[in-house]
């Protein structure tokens, strides 16, 4: 394990995704954008993370972030709603939910375990 000023480098994880895998995992992470257009975007990575949990660690972890992601975002577009201030803050949750979305999808089909910032990780 190397170590620099900012201690310890974190551990790399063992297992190395498959072709299959990563295309599971972009699709977990790509999925709310396509069950957005019916008004639960955490549908998709749901689908993927209960049909693929048990089969791949690296799609199960994949969709779970995902899906952690998305119920941030939900949490984040009630507050923002509920708040009258808040209500300029959606246009800004949308795109920046999109953005991380299309850089998650792009980390996890390198084989990427990738963290999403700014989320509540509600299901572990």
């Amino acid at each position: 394990m190397s170590t620099s000023f900012l201690g310890p480098a974190p551990e790399k994880p063992q297992y190395l995704p498959t072709h299959d895998e990563r295309t599971w995992g972009l699709i977990a992470h790509l999925s709310p954008l396509v069950a957005g257009v019916v008004g639960f975007p955490f549908l998709g990575p749901l689908i993927v993370w209960l049909v693929k949990r048990d089969e791949s660690p690296f799609v199960g972890d994949q969709a779970k972030e995902a899906l952690n992601f998305q119920l941030a975002v939900m949490i984040a577009f009630v507050i923002c709603g509920i708040t009258c201030v808040g209500l300029l803050l959606v246009p800004v949750v949308a795109v920046a939910a999109l953005i991380y979305s299309i850089l998650a999808a792009l980390e996890a089909n390198k084989g990427v375990y990738y963290r999403y910032p700014y989320t509540i990780r509600l299901i572990q």
